[in-house]
């Protein structure tokens, strides 16, 4: 179960992309949060003159396609990754914006579980995930026991 994941060609958008993404947020967030009975999809009518039909995209599609719109409008590169994709240690270690050698020593101590395919190291992207999640929780812990250890030294954070 490979992917096709290629971060280098991952580019970031354009100024004219930009703006057409922000454009496209204004117009189509209303559409998501609008709805009263909050049906379970969205009609869209394609621009094109031939295309009488609505299209039904399910609202957790389109909730995505504005998140991936938002972060084009903020100038953001955006890729996508099944949960269950698996990634190579290079890709792994571009997503958690590390080294591969340091992504290697993550693995080799247990810190993110792996698979081997061949001699060739393999991690699915939900444990990629879970481990960052994980890292995120950590640091934060550690960033409220500073914030309280600063307020009883008095030191003005």
């Amino acid at each position: 179960m490979g992917t096709a994941l290629n971060l280098s060609e991952v580019a970031p958008p354009s100024q004219a992309e930009i703006q057409e993404a922000a454009d496209a947020v204004r117009l189509l967030a209303p559409l998501l949060k609008g709805s009263k009975r909050r049906s379970s999809h969205v009609l869209l009518r394609p621009e094109d003159a031939g295309v009488q039909e609505a299209v039904s995209v399910p609202r957790g599609a389109f909730a995505l396609l504005i998140k991936v719109l938002e972060q084009m409008a903020q100038g953001n590169a955006v890729t996508i990754v099944p949960i269950h994709a698996e990634l190579t240690t290079q890709e792994a270690a571009n997503l958690l914006n590390v080294s591969r050698p340091f992504l290697i020593g993550l693995l080799d101590q247990g810190k993110i579980p792996f698979h081997k395919t061949g001699t060739h190291r393999r991690v699915r992207f939900e444990d990629l995930l879970a481990y960052m999640r994980q890292e995120e929780q950590r640091q934060q812990q550690v960033m409220s026991e500073l914030a309280a250890e600063a307020q009883k030294l008095d030191l003005g954070y």
